[in-house]
C-alpha cells in the first residue's frame, strides 16, 4: 500500500516547451481510482540535464546524478511515507534511480516505481 504518489519532474524549460509533464499527467489520474494522495510538487529537478536520448547507460546515470531533490517545504509529505514514483517511460532506470535516491535522502520509508512503458533491448533484456 502506498501513502503518496510522486511524478518524475521535468526541467522547467522542457516542461514549458512541451506544455505538460507526461509523468505528472499520468500520476494525476491514479488518485481518482486508488485514493492515494498525489504530491506533484514534492520532488524537484534542481539542475538542468541533457536529454537522455542517445546516451549510454553510464552516461545517463552521470547525467541525472544529483539532479533531483525533495522541496524542503514538502519534506513532511515524504518523510516516513511509502512512495510510488511515477514515470512515463523506463529505459535505463537512471532517472528513476536518481529520483528514488532523492526521496530516500528525504527519509521516505520506501520507494516503489510505477512506469507506463518499458524500453527493452531485445538482445540484452533484463526482464
Amino acid at each position: 500500500m502506498a501513502d503518496v504518489l510522486v511524478p518524475v519532474p521535468l526541467q522547467w524549460r522542457r516542461g514549458w516547451s512541451r506544455r505538460y509533464n507526461q509523468s505528472g499527467a499520468l500520476a494525476r489520474v491514479i488518485p481518482r481510482q486508488s485514493g492515494v494522495k498525489l504530491a506533484s510538487e514534492a520532488l524537484r529537478r534542481i539542475r538542468p540535464t541533457a536529454q537522455q536520448i542517445g546516451l549510454s547507460r553510464p552516461q545517463r546515470a552521470t547525467n541525472v546524478r544529483g539532479a533531483f531533490k525533495v522541496a524542503p517545504e514538502r519534506s513532511a509529505d515524504i518523510a516516513g511515507r511509502r512512495i510510488v514514483l511515477v514515470d512515463d517511460v523506463l529505459t535505463s532506470g537512471a532517472t528513476t534511480d536518481a529520483c528514488a535516491r532523492a526521496l530516500l535522502r528525504a527519509e521516505a520509508a520506501q520507494v516503489d516505481v510505477l512506469v507506463f512503458a518499458r524500453v527493452v533491448d531485445s538482445h540484452r533484456a533484463p526482464i
